[in-house]
């Protein structure tokens, strides 16, 4: 083998495993991206009954408008995650999503800013929800 296609082999090899890494990191993205998504779901149900218990327990007293800023909180939270999913899904189809078909240099930017939102939403989420049932607890 000549010194020059043992350097072109080497080359190719670097190459396929470089796509093969940058593969990966897209996967664990997406999946990390998809991850948060699904341990937020089941908290909109939450988010839904929270805003039942504060309506019953919003009243004329000094407390109300404590009430009335955690409820709109939620509803703010809520709102947030379905504008979240709106865009995501408009941003991504389902192979891009679900079988981790390869993401254009665009697309990766867009999945960059997507899990930055989608951190910042479940803070959201989860501080509106404690704050809400702390409240709850505090009666």
């Amino acid at each position: 083998m000549t010194k020059k296609n043992l350097i072109l082999i080497i080359s190719i090899l670097i190459a396929v495993t470089y796509s093969c890494k940058e593969k990966n990191n897209e996967v664990s993205q997406m999946k990390e991206v998809m991850a948060i998504h699904d341990e937020l779901m089941p908290k909109m149900g939450t988010i839904g009954k929270l805003v039942s218990q504060l309506d019953e327990d919003i009243t004329n007293d000094a407390s109300s408008n404590d009430y009335a800023a955690a409820r709109e909180d939620l509803k703010a939270a809520h709102k947030a995650m379905m504008d979240w999913m709106k865009g995501f899904g408009e941003r991504f189809d389902g192979d891009e999503i679900l079988k981790a078909k390869a993401l254009t240099d665009e697309k990766q930017k867009w999945l960059d800013e997507e899990e930055t939102k989608v951190k910042a939403l479940r803070d959201q989420i989860n501080s509106s929800i404690k704050k809400a049932e702390d409240l709850l607890k505090s009666n």
